[in-house]
């Protein structure tokens, strides 16, 4: 099991922040970190500054999304960060929801075919191979870099939810990216990723699964599922993954959590969500480190080769809680 941590939810980390606490992890033993991209600090830009600190740690995108920049773009970032890190980029990909794709005049469709096209284009890029792509979203003719990268190759994960995206990912990705799904929902997801891969001719075993486990660490028990349920409420009145958790067996608390919102906002929604929201789903309060890990082996045993570990503050400083959290595991 790789254990991997993200310094992305719940609270405002500065950049400056981030880079030392990637040092941290890095000195705890922790496999990779991760950034996610929505209207928060960069992912690149950050991985850059972290890569420039670190040695060993892998650099993940949980997730970039395809409508912030072409893939010719990406793959030009990302050959020159893996140049930088000497090959530790983990490219995490998604084709993100409605709204994050109105932010930059995209249009939400096709996401099969649209992550499909654009992986391709980012990976012939970052080979520094020329690249003659006859896409149909993403066509590119002529395309070549000006230098050799070191590291040609690129590992690209998939955020997945639904059944054809999640088979997709097991044809052609390295690793799939699980938020939100709990124990039940990885072992139907691991099921599909690996029918893709079989179907493609590829080792099943060969693609990562690394799924995502929020934790929220204080003495006070209640603090932190407050942050948690603050994160909760998000996700319930988010597209897609509202429809997720229903699946999960939570539709009716849903419906009561999204009208709470309608009429009072994001304070009343997050106050409806129940305490068994959070044992159902990949949401820990937790008192201490060890309870955190007894937490978290039934999705280490429902198939997950990754953990990624989203640390939540429960209040004051968010930087100097996140250090204490990662000095504490072991």
């Amino acid at each position: 099991m790789l254990w991997d941590v993200e310094f992305n939810s719940g609270a405002f980390y500065p950049a400056r922040t981030d880079i030392r606490l990637a040092e941290i992890a890095e000195e705890r033993g922790f496999d990779a970190v991760w950034k996610g991209e929505s209207n928060s600090t960069d992912p690149l830009v950050l991985l850059s500054g972290m890569a420039t600190r670190t040695k060993r740690i892998k650099l993940g995108t949980a997730i970039y999304h395809v409508y912030g920049r072409s893939p010719v773009t990406l793959g030009i970032q990302t050959a020159t960060l893996n140049d930088l890190s000497d090959g530790r980029v983990l490219l995490g990909l998604g084709v993100a929801n409605k709204n994050i794709a109105g932010w930059h005049q995209g249009t939400f469709d096709r996401p099969l075919r649209r992550i499909r096209e654009y992986v391709e284009v980012v990976r012939a890029v970052a080979s520094g191979d020329k690249v003659d792509h006859d896409g149909q979203l993403y066509p590119v003719r002529g395309f070549k870099l000006s230098w050799r990268p070191s590291h040609p190759e690129t590992r690209i994960y998939y955020a997945g939810l639904g059944q054809k995206m999640t088979h997709l990912a097991g044809k052609i990705a390295d690793g799939i990216i699980l938020n939100m799904a709990n124990p039940a929902k990885i072992r139907e997801i691991v099921a599909n990723v690996r029918a893709g891969a079989t179907e493609a001719g590829r080792d099943a075993g060969a693609v990562d699964v690394c799924v995502k486990v929020r934790v929220a660490m204080s003495k006070d028990r209640e603090l932190a599922k407050r942050k948690l349920k603050q994160v909760l409420t998000f996700y319930n009145i988010s597209d897609h993954y509202k429809d997720m958790v229903a699946d999960e067996g939570f539709a009716q608390e849903g419906i009561a959590i999204r009208a709470a919102y309608a009429s009072g906002g994001f304070k009343a929604a997050a106050a409806a969500v129940p305490d068994h929201m959070l044992e159902g789903l990949p949401l820990v309060a937790a008192t201490s480190v060890d309870e955190v890990r007894e937490r978290i082996a039934p999705y280490v045993e429902a198939g997950a080769t990754r953990l990624n570990i989203p640390f939540v503050p429960c209040g004051g400083d968010a930087g100097t809680e996140a250090e204490a959290f990662l000095r504490a595991w072991r």
